[in-house]
């Protein structure tokens, strides 16, 4: 029984070892992507704000953007 553990348990290592290399490699993917981006003129800072609007649901993104006028109005920088 405890050789079925370990063999899973091994498995599920060897598993979470490969995942965490395919991560490592579409994270250097996305950092070519903002190189070239940046290459060609555009401000990769923006973009990435950008993808993360994107990411948020319309209604988080609404609410963010009132607080964020809300608290710009009161530092009197809107």
């Amino acid at each position: 029984m405890a050789e079925n553990t370990d063999d899973r348990l091994r498995l599920l290592i060897e598993r979470i070892e490969r995942l965490e290399e395919e991560k490592k490699g579409i994270a250097d993917d996305i950092r070519d992507v903002y190189a070239e981006a940046k290459a060609v003129g555009y401000d990769v800072k923006i973009m990435r704000q950008v993808v993360r609007l994107r990411k948020m649901k319309p209604d988080d993104r609404r609410e963010m953007e009132t607080i964020l006028d809300t608290y710009k109005a009161a530092l009197g920088i809107g």
